[in-house]
């Protein structure tokens, strides 16, 4: 890897850094961000600096060439990191995830995006239906959830709101079959989204007329960002009637925004009716309900008596904001849920299908550190603790315990470990979110100061707490109103004011009925908390602060489970400037992600490591003392001898049950060998499998044919018997049996087994055929056990001429045979000369070859009604026409074959002609004797064709 980029670029590994020290560090780190290379590795781990500008580096011809790579293959990207998670998850059976870190605005969105494009692109190969439907569901969740859950800050103009965990189900073939997003706190807050919407939800275009928006700023792309939500919610399969409550329900939210409340005389009343009509007609509800709801509460004495209690302006203030909240709360999380229902894995059977892996991308809010920090921003830091805790644990502290456990020598790494902030937060009883609990449930007024006195009781002494009152010299606090926190990522000032009301369930009961009750089936499906009366007793729901704490200790739990992949994002400047490279605060970053740390625990230790069995198991085909199975002591032992024979022995260490291997080069070059081996041992398989099925077919048939020939002799007894049995007492019959019937004979048919014949062949099977049935019998020899060429002169080692027959294949001529005559005499004066015969499907010539095989005869084919054959060894041949005018030859033998009999070929393939083309069958006639000048007595055959 450290080859494919210039030096010009920085080291493209942190681990290769000559010094490790926070000045070369950053120094690198600028090096490659004013090169345009954002993207750094940390061995396994991937530091990405936020470019704020569009890069053109994640096309597909950049996913094909990360595609099945190994991570030193590559110059560092995200897909190489997301590649790595997929072959592992695919390779090795095993859950893997992603972990995406880092503050607001360091680009975590953008980089999880970028993960799933390529996970999305690399599988499915085949293009299955099912699974490409899968794969977009999982696409388009994305923009469906950005557009409800991020909103543009000061530091960030896509920043995620809410916290998303999405965990990837694939097959045994590594193709993606379903999902599930968890979601956390939503920062209701912000909950902004801007739309085109119709007239029928009374609302202007302009956003600046609605409280909730008008601190927002329009943007050009907003009617495109539309038309790609809708279009997603369509593909994800929303209907037309969910896509309509979901337009009334963020028109409600608006309209709720514009709610005003004025004291009239000791009641409060509703500035504008107009408003409470749009929202109840939006939501499904009387105009009276609503209105009730919203300056009225309904309270039930312990007697059972339901009372109705007036709201003070401040009251129905506040009640309308819980509203407005909780309707996008639940809102986003019905959108959350509609979507699970679709991408969720359904009937799977393990036993039927494989094994079920996952990939878990984790895509949650970095650390926040705003001028004022409230509520939200300190469940977002404890989230973000909690992360950096699991990464101390995985990387740092589990590895270092495990080479001491296992024996390796190693050099003990000093780290921050945050437990101590984790435990100030959560700690049962002591905790800052205990304490917020203890206050929310205190029966009486409570207020937010006299819970920060709570703090300062509880946690004075605590080295990572403090407040106004614990250090009154410090004046960037105020008195009952702000607290400190010294994160592992810096020092954050909380204000306590509304930490009471947003860590309890501000929402009044008369709008959970009210909502319950609403005609419309998607917003009543939303509230299922309503259906309880107001005289039900039920359970005190747990607070805000304790939901998200259980929901991140479960997330942190479950990313435990798996083989951890980090991308720890950076922020290089808060302009969002492409140029600029903040140096003090991407210094900040880098200490409080601990990435110096990480560098150090690199370079000290190793890349993989393996239980040698399962180690063994992989890579035991590689070397010819392990395979298929070792004879030695230990599978230890087997485990040395593969690293002996490869050479690795001085990147490798040895404990007491794993084997850990330095680099990952060590392991690329056994996963190619094994690669390479796989084909040799599948064939091999292949092989042994196949020889095993022909021997037990062969066993098969057999026993087919012993209980064949069993049967047929049975059946022969049988019919004896039968036949003696009948004919036993004929002798004392008047007719001595003569009456008897016979009985039948048993039908046995013999079996064929015909042999397959190419078809270049069936021509001279078809004339030994047919000279079988007219020569069998007749003559001794007519060359059925040799080869038949037909084409004799053109065989320059058969013939004493040498001819190709060009001009047949021009005039589109089938050639039937062709030979030489031996020399015979011709007229009175024994003079002898040298003839050839050809027959074609037309005529049979007779040609002079020493005059260019000049035609001395042209007999039509149809004219011969006979031919005539001796039953003896000699070559003679009468070809007998209609006109009398019958052809006597002589075949000659050819040179290297002097015994060689052509009669038989010839009087096949005139048989087989006459068959196929004339519809004439050869029929042999008695044998007769014939004198021949000095030939002897011999038989001789004539054939009517």
């Amino acid at each position: 890897m450290a080859e494919l980029e210039g030096l010009h670029f920085g080291k493209s590994d942190f681990v290769l850094l000559d010094e490790v020290t926070m000045e070369q560090f950053l120094e690198n780190l600028k090096l490659r961000f004013e090169e345009g290379r954002i993207y750094t590795f940390i061995g396994e781990v991937v530091v990405s600096v936020n470019p704020y500008r569009q890069m053109d580096i994640y096309g597909n011809d950049v996913i094909e060439a990360y595609r099945g790579r190994e991570l030193y293959e590559n110059p560092p990207h995200l897909y190489a990191v997301a590649d790595a998670a997929y072959k592992a998850m695919k390779r090795r059976a095993k859950d893997t995830c992603i972990v995406i870190s880092g503050e607001s605005g360091a680009g975590k969105t953008e980089a999880s995006k970028y993960i799933m494009q390529y996970i999305a692109a690399i599988t499915n190969p085949s293009q299955r239906q099912e699974v490409e439907s899968v794969k977009s569901v999982l696409l388009k969740s994305n923009c469906v959830l950005e557009a409800f859950g991020n909103a543009k800050t000061n530091r960030n103009d896509n920043s995620s709101r809410f916290g998303k965990y999405m965990d990837i189900n694939f097959n045994f073939n590594g193709d993606p079959t379903g999902g599930h997003i968890n979601n956390y706190l939503l920062e209701k807050v912000r909950g902004v989204c801007v739309c085109d919407l119709l007239k029928s939800l009374h609302l202007n275009k302009d956003p600046t007329d609605y409280t909730y928006t008008s601190q927002g700023a329009a943007s050009t792309d907003d009617r495109s960002h539309h038309r790609a939500v809708m279009s997603a919610l369509k593909v994800i399969g929303f209907s037309q009637e969910e896509i309509n409550s979901i337009y009334k329900i963020l028109a409600t939210i608006l309209h709720l925004g514009n709610l005003k409340f004025e004291n009239e005389a000791e009641n409060v009343q509703l500035v504008g009716g107009d408003l409470v009509m749009h929202i109840s007609e939006l939501t499904g509800t009387e105009v009276e309900s609503m209105r009730k709801a919203l300056l009225y509460r309904t309270v039930a004495t312990g007697g059972g008596e339901v009372i109705e209690k007036g709201h003070s302006e401040q009251e129905a203030s506040y009640g309308r904001e819980a509203l407005a909240k909780a309707l996008y709360e639940r809102l986003f999380g019905w959108i959350v849920g509609r979507i699970n229902s679709v991408i969720e894995v359904k009937n799977y059977n393990p036993a039927l299908h494989g094994k079920n892996t996952v990939i878990g991308v984790l895509d949650i809010y970095g650390f926040e550190i705003f001028d004022n920090n409230s509520f939200e921003q300190f469940c977002i830091n404890y989230c973000n603790e909690k992360l950096q805790q699991l990464f101390i644990e995985l990387i740092l502290r589990q590895e270092q315990d495990e080479y001491q456990r296992e024996g390796i020598t190693w050099q003990h790494i000093e780290y921050f470990n945050n437990q101590i902030i984790v435990d100030l937060v959560e700690q049962p009883h002591k905790g800052i979110i205990s304490i917020l609990d203890d206050a929310c449930l205190t029966v009486g007024k409570v207020t937010d100061s006299a819970c920060l006195d709570s703090m300062n009781d509880k946690l004075g002494h605590h080295p990572h707490f403090t407040s106004r009152k614990l250090t009154p010299t410090d004046k960037t606090m105020e008195f009952n109103r702000h607290f400190r926190i010294r994160h592992y990522a810096g020092d954050v000032m909380y204000s306590v004011e509304g930490f009471l009301d947003k860590n309890k369930d501000p929402l009044f009961q008369d709008f959970k009925r009210l909502m319950f009750n609403s005609s419309d089936p998607i917003l009543k499906e939303m509230w299922p908390d309503g259906k309880l009366s107001i005289t039900e007793v039920t359970k005190r729901p747990l607070t805000a602060a304790t939901l998200f704490k259980n929901s991140i200790i479960a997330l942190v739990d479950k990313l435990a489970c798996k083989e951890p992949y980090y991308v720890r994002c950076v922020k290089p400047n808060e302009v969002k400037s492409p140029m600029l490279f903040d140096d003090a605060r991407c210094q900040h970053q880098v200490a409080y992600l601990g990435l110096l740390e990480n560098v150090h625990v690199r370079r000290a230790g190793f890349a993989y490591r393996q239980p040698y069995d399962r180690f063994l198991q992989r890579y035991k085909m590689t070397c010819e003392y392990t395979w298929p199975n070792h004879l030695m002591g230990s599978d230890r032992e087997a485990v040395e001898a593969i690293v002996l024979q490869h050479n690795f022995e001085g990147d490798v260490a040895y404990g007491h049950t794993k084997l850990f291997v330095r680099t990952p080069r060590t392991l690329f070059t056994l996963e190619q060998e094994r690669t390479a081996l796989i084909p040799i041992l599948v064939l091999f398989l292949q092989k042994v499998w196949r020889g095993a099925l022909a021997r037990m077919r062969c066993r098969r048939m057999r026993a087919i044919y012993t209980i064949m020939g069993c049967y047929k002799r049975y059946k022969v007894k049988a019919h004896f018997w039968e036949v003696e049995r009948r004919f036993a007492n004929v002798r004392n019959m008047t007719d001595y049996g003569k009456s008897v019937e016979w009985p039948a004979p048993p039908h046995l048919y013999p079996r064929q087994i015909i042999k397959n014949i190419p078809p270049s062949d069936m021509a001279e099977v078809r004339a030994k055929v047919a000279a079988l049935g007219a020569l069998s019998g007749e003559r001794t020899d007519w060359g059925f056990g040799r080869s038949w060429e037909r084409d004799y002169l053109a065989n320059v080692r058969s013939n004493t001429f040498f001819f190709t027959f060009l001009e047949f294949a021009l005039f589109n001529i089938s050639l039937s045979f062709s030979l030489s005559l031996s020399p015979f005499q011709l007229n009175w004066f024994n003079n002898t000369k040298d003839r050839a015969l050809l027959i074609t499907d037309k005529h049979i010539y007779r040609l002079e070859p020493k005059k260019h095989f000049k035609v001395q005869k042209r007999i039509p084919i149809e004219t011969v009604i006979s031919l005539s054959v001796t039953s003896g060894t000699d070559q003679m041949v009468v070809l007998h026409t209609v006109s009398k005018d019958d052809v006597l030859v002589h075949l000659q033998r050819g040179q290297l074959g002097p015994n060689q009999d052509r009669i038989g070929e010839l009087v096949g393939t005139l048989c087989d002609h006459f068959k196929h083309c004339c519809q004439r069958k050869c029929s042999s006639a008695t044998i007769y004797l014939n004198q021949f000048s000095g030939s002897g007595t011999c038989g001789s055959v004539v054939l009517d064709l």
